[in-house]
């Protein structure tokens, strides 16, 4: 049950694929970089494979092979082989699935209108060494699953550290606790506030009392002062 095989800088038996059978059937990816390959000869039938890498090798023709055993491949990398001529990579025709071919620092790439003759002769392909026909730069698989990797690990970071809810929770719980105080300082404020100009509201009404009762006593004390004078008045009169 594997899926994914790097043999890069094996060697290999005279040139030839060795250990690789059918059994290896679930294979998405293959890589066999610098194993001194000279033959796809004795390639076992992947059906699922996608991704093959074949850089570095010693390989000039046979490229029938893979669209006979790797009939779905998307990306295929020959780069730094012996292929010299437009009637070798013809053979990748039957590849119908093909989206990505690498054949840098082969002979072929010394051809006068290369990468217009690829693109015109293997119409299914996207990329050629990295770029498309307006040499728009392949989106890079590799970077995209590291940046999955990473995000895997902030999410474990973050799951190690504790959920974010609980933390969240205790300070609202917190913020609404001194909010809280707040208000209940505030209503102290304003209670002691209101009694004190209550207190100072009942002050100047007692100070209006007494002051009221003081003219009350005066203006007696003018009466009884006349009533006083009165009767004398009242006897002179008699006496006249």
């Amino acid at each position: 049950k594997v899926t994914e095989l790097v043999l890069d800088n094996c060697r290999s038996s005279n040139g030839e694929i060795e250990g690789l059978n059918d059994s290896f059937k679930e294979l998405v990816f293959l890589s066999m970089a610098n194993v001194e390959l000279t033959s796809l000869a004795k390639l076992p039938t992947l059906s699922k494979l996608r991704k093959l890498e074949l850089s570095d090798n010693i390989i000039s023709g046979g490229l029938e092979v893979l669209a006979e055993r790797c009939p779905n491949l998307t990306y295929l990398n020959l780069s730094g082989n012996k292929i010299k001529d437009l009637g070798t990579v013809e053979a990748l025709q039957n590849l119908k699935n093909l989206k990505s071919l690498d054949l840098f620092n082969c002979e072929i790439t010394n051809l006068e209108d290369y990468r217009d003759s690829i693109f015109e002769l293997l119409q299914q392909i996207t990329y050629l060494d990295g770029f498309d026909q307006e040499d728009n730069e392949a989106p890079d698989s590799e970077d995209d699953d590291d940046e999955e990797g990473d995000e895997d690990d902030d999410d474990e970071d973050e799951d190690e550290a504790g959920p974010p809810g609980e933390y969240e929770e205790e300070d609202d719980e917190d913020d609404g606790g001194s909010d809280l105080g707040e208000g209940e300082e505030e209503e102290e404020v304003g209670l002691s506030y209101l009694m004190k100009e209550e207190i100072q509201d009942e002050d100047d009404d007692d100070d209006y009392v007494e002051e009221g009762g003081d003219e009350e006593e005066e203006a007696e004390g003018i009466r009884g002062e006349k009533r006083k004078r009165d009767p004398e008045d009242e006897g002179e009169e008699e006496d006249d």
